[in-house]
């Protein structure tokens, strides 16, 4: 009987860290400048001169990196994806 409350404890305790984890995500998520889907122009730092020219789909949203967000993006004439910072994206058009 014993073993049994303490197995129904954990995984309340469980879904409860589960449903806060979820509550995080989405409040961080919400405060990005892009949406999944958009259409972005990615700006190379001084580092990274050799990208692909041409528009970029916001594929993902990530969590931030220190104060800013970050988002996984795709160009079409590209075989791999790359994260990049808020900073390095600007509306497309």
């Amino acid at each position: 009987m014993l073993m049994k409350i303490r197995a129904v404890h954990r995984i309340g305790a469980d879904a409860g860290r589960a449903n806060l984890s979820r509550r995080m995500e989405l409040s961080v998520l919400k405060s990005h400048k892009f949406t999944v889907g958009q259409t972005v122009r990615y700006i190379a730092g001084p580092l990274n001169r050799a990208t692909a020219d041409g528009s970029f789909k916001i594929v993902k949203l990530l969590p931030p990196d220190g104060d800013e967000h970050q988002y996984r993006i795709k160009n079409t004439e590209e075989a791999f994806e790359r994260v990049a910072k808020e900073s390095q994206l600007d509306r497309h058009g």
